[in-house]
Parts: C-alpha cells; sequence; structure tokens
C-alpha cells in the first residue's frame, strides 16, 4: 500500500508538502534562536550549548540534536527525491512544447528547482562552515558566537548565505501555498488567506536570517 502510494503523483506531492512542513518548522525555530546574536555572546553560546543538552539527563548528551538532524535528513531527501521524480514525469507526459504559450508563472514558480538546488547546495556548506568547521579557517567548536562572527566578516560568507536566504524566502512562498492545496486546506475563500500566510513567512524568515549577517556587517554584532 506504501508503494502504491508512492508511485502515484498524489502520494509525491503529499511526501513534498509534509516534508515541506516539517522543514519550515524548524526554520522559524531556527531563525528564533538565531536572533539570540543580538544578545550578546554569552547568551549566544549558551543558546548553542543548550542545544546539546536538552532532553537531559533522560536523553544522553546531543542525542536529542542528532534526532532532529535525522529528521531533517529524511525530510530533505524525501523532498528532494519526490521533486526530482514529478518533474521527470512531468518531462515525460509533455516531451514536446506546447502548441499555445501557456500563462506567465510567478517568479517564485519559476525558479522553484533552481531555488532548491541552491538551497541543497547551501546546506552541505552550511554544515561544513558552521557545523564541522571544514571549511571554516579557525573555527573554533564551542564559540558559536564567534565563529558566525568569522563567517560574516568575509565578503564570500555574506554573498553565500543572502543569496541562498533569498532563494529560501522565494521557495517558501510558493512552497506554502502548494503544500495547503496539496493536504486539502485550499479553497476559494482560504486561497487569499493562505497567499497572505505564505508571503509573510516568506518575509519574515528572509528578513530574520539576513538579520544576522547584516548585524555584522554593520558592526552591530561584533
Amino acid at each position: 500500500m506504501a508503494r502504491t502510494v508512492w508511485d502515484s503523483t498524489l502520494g509525491k506531492k503529499t511526501v513534498m508538502a509534509v516534508s515541506g512542513l516539517i522543514m519550515l518548522l524548524y526554520l522559524v525555530v531556527h531563525m528564533i534562536g538565531n536572533l539570540k546574536i543580538f544578545f550578546g555572546a554569552g547568551e549566544f553560546d549558551h543558546y548553542a550549548h543548550w542545544l546539546r543538552t536538552v532532553g537531559e539527563p533522560f536523553m544522553h548528551y546531543e542525542w536529542t540534536l542528532w534526532l532532529v538532524r535525522i529528521v531533517l535528513v529524511a525530510a530533505v531527501v524525501a523532498h528532494a527525491v519526490s521533486a526530482y521524480q514529478l518533474s521527470r514525469r512531468d518531462i515525460r507526459a509533455r516531451p514536446s512544447k506546447y502548441v499555445h504559450k501557456r500563462p506567465r508563472a510567478s517568479y517564485a514558480t519559476r525558479t522553484m528547482r533552481w531555488g532548491g538546488i541552491i538551497l541543497g547546495l547551501f546546506i552541505v556548506w552550511h554544515i561544513l562552515d558552521l557545523t564541522t568547521g571544514t571549511v571554516h579557517p579557525g573555527f573554533r567548536p564551542g564559540h558559536s558566537y564567534q565563529n558566525v562572527v568569522d563567517t560574516f566578516s568575509t565578503w564570500y560568507g555574506n554573498v553565500i548565505y543572502i543569496v541562498a536566504m533569498l532563494a529560501l524566502g522565494l521557495h517558501v512562498r510558493h512552497g506554502f501555498w502548494s503544500a495547503a492545496q496539496t493536504l486539502g486546506a485550499g479553497s476559494r475563500t482560504r486561497d487569499r488567506a493562505l497567499k497572505t500566510v505564505a508571503n509573510v513567512l516568506a518575509l519574515l524568515l528572509t528578513a530574520g536570517f539576513i538579520a544576522v549577517p547584516v548585524g555584522v556587517m554593520t558592526g552591530v554584532v561584533s
């Protein structure tokens, strides 16, 4: 039964919608946590340490954090695979160009695929930069505040992050509304409200995440 659902177009769209909402919930929490950097190094480093001790003593050190990571990895993989397969299915269904031009889609709709690729590459960079420190010269484990300041003290760190967050905003704007339609939440009376929520979420997430590199560049965070 699970295989039958997965093989259907609706099943893949449902997987995309649910996995997307899981990642969206994480992004909201992550953005709120990131904004703690404006309260100083002590507050931010304490928050970073707390993430590793959540659930103690029932959960061992970092077990809760790793559980969250596993769920996120599963959501990212499910989202990416279903998106790729739906894209291939759409191409096979219409191998030739339309005789008549289709109505021009929104910018967010037309860039969903490229936006997904940009975000996928950014996730890899972000982990190597601020989690493992692999591409971060001078990375110091346990000094999250200073590591963030170091990253956004470089022009390429700011460019990579800001471009990715702009792509994220477009992705959330279209993806939230599409997920609502797939899960049956949309209707003629609710569509306007759902689009408004999608726009507000996209704006808040983009502004909230970009506020950190801007804070470093302007000297508010140093």
